[in-house]
């Protein structure tokens, strides 16, 4: 979506947040004029308001960097190369409630529901076509999902705010118990779903907004991880699955060449469910791919891949592993393996055009798979979204022979996301979903992990300037 690429902001002044802590934790700052009275009078007014919501995503603190570091350092395929800004404790799963990481995801994730929520309560009340209304607050509400997911995965109990800030004057807000964020976030995706557009309407110059597609398969992600949490329900696997097959019956996306996912010459194409959109100056550019590059190729040399992980790829799976990776760079061989699978070749210093991927088709086949295999481990068709994701590795399948028990076909989706999903931001809550946190992090590093890291502590800030808040245990 070219719009949510500019600076669209002038605005925005009184539907965007500076800060989160205490009172700051939902305040308000206006810029010059600009308030919701004066506001949202039209839909090119509304319009400009969900800009607002989705332009946040590309802020360095949050889908442009931190969000994949948190889980990426925190999993078991990535390490630091640069040690800064707290990084080095996630790698070690040593971090505090002050870890500045940490923090950033907390109040970015809060700035887009305060975005969000602004939306969804204005833009009902604006004179215009009844179903284009409903699909910007469908969009409104997707990203306020999103970042609820993100929040509750994260933190477990997190405040749940639905109403723009100030409106019930709540603003030193207590954590809402998960099974009604869950709830709030099936209400939101299920919205979505049902008003925003089918990806084959949105128009080019659109593409970056919210698909109906796009809302099933956070839907399918969402029940999936509600059904490992303590919140579960006994529907929810089920509803994963239907979530699944809904956007696979659709036949709107489908797998393309591994290269073509993240070739900027070839974004947004059939694969690509939901990204975050960049673009080179004026527009917003993406720091992902100078931070994974070495000095030697104007990189920061912040991260690295994991050595054992460098050598898990199959003989065969050269497809991914030579586009995600490699060790050399010009003449020079590294000691360490480096990560380029988000590189462009017109870059400039910080600036790449390189979305950030959050939702693609082949996590849809995987999802299913993973469905069908908690619900019924006999199921051979549970092998159909796996296998299709390895031949296009070009890679074998696998079989009810080859993996016979649910167990193995979890082990098997374990490495199969890693090697087709590594980077990308979702590693660590793969691992927290399909149970094998603390047993890859034994095996990888030989520690065993306190519970109290399957949470990341609430930021200390708030914990100190608002009375209501509590801490997670062992923080």
């Amino acid at each position: 979506m070219k719009t949510t690429k500019k600076g669209l902001l002038l605005l925005l002044g009184a539907l965007a947040m500076t800060g989160v802590s205490c009172e700051n934790f939902l305040k308000e700052e206006p810029y010059d004029f600009v308030s919701t009275d004066n506001f949202y009078r039209s839909e090119a007014d509304a319009v400009t308001a969900l800009n607002g919501v989705f332009n946040l995503m590309q802020n360095g603190l949050y889908y442009a960097r931190t969000f994949w570091i948190l889980s990426e350092l925190t999993g078991d395929l990535m390490k630091v190369g640069n040690p800064q800004a707290g990084r080095p404790d996630l790698d070690e799963l040593t971090y505090t409630s002050t870890n500045p990481e940490v923090a950033n995801w907390w109040t970015y994730s809060y700035l887009m529901v305060n975005r969000a929520n602004d939306v969804i309560a204005n833009t009902p009340s604006i004179s215009m076509d009844a179903a284009r209304r409903a699909n910007i607050e469908g969009n409104a509400r997707f990203l306020r999902a999103l970042a609820y997911f993100d929040l509750v995965r994260s933190y477990g109990d997190v405040p749940l705010l639905t109403k723009p800030t100030g409106a019930d004057g709540n603003l030193r807000p207590a954590r809402t118990p998960i099974k009604d964020v869950y709830k709030q976030i099936v209400d939101d995706l299920t919205f979505a779903e049902a008003n925003c557009l089918p990806e084959n309407k949105i128009t080019a110059a659109e593409k970056g907004r919210v698909s109906s597609g796009a809302a099933a398969s956070l839907l399918a992600k969402v029940y999936l991880t509600r059904a490992a949490s303590s919140a579960a329900e006994a529907t929810d696997t089920q509803s994963a699955l239907d979530a699944t097959n809904r956007v696979i019956n659709s036949k709107i996306y489908s797998l393309v060449p591994y290269a073509n996912v993240f070739d900027v010459a070839t974004e947004n194409g059939p694969e690509h469910i939901f990204s975050v959109q960049f673009d080179l100056p004026p527009n917003a550019g993406n720091i992902t791919a100078r931070m994974h590059l070495p000095a030697s190729l104007d990189g920061n040399q912040a991260f690295y891949v994991e050595e054992w992980f460098y050598n898990s790829f199959a003989p065969a799976d050269t497809i991914r592993k030579n586009w995600t990776m490699t060790k050399k760079a010009g003449s020079q061989t590294l000691a360490n393996a480096y990560y380029v699978k988000f590189r462009d070749p017109l870059r400039q210093g910080n600036n790449a055009r390189n979305n950030t991927l959050i939702l693609r088709y082949a996590d849809v086949l995987l999802m299913q798979s993973e469905a069908m295999n908690q619900l019924n481990p006999a199921n051979a068709g549970k092998f159909d979204g796996i296998n299709a994701v390895r031949t296009r590795a070009g890679i074998s399948k696998l079989s009810l022979t080859t993996t016979p028990s649910k167990e193995d076909f979890i082990t098997a989706l374990v490495d199969e996301r890693g090697w087709e999903f590594s980077a990308e931001g979702i590693r660590r809550f793969d691992l927290l979903r399909l149970g094998r946190y603390k047993e890859v992090q034994k095996r990888v590093y030989n520690r065993t992990v306190d519970d109290k890291y399957l949470l990341y502590p609430i930021p200390q800030t708030e914990i100190t300037l608002n009375p209501n808040l509590t801490q997670n245990p062992g923080f």
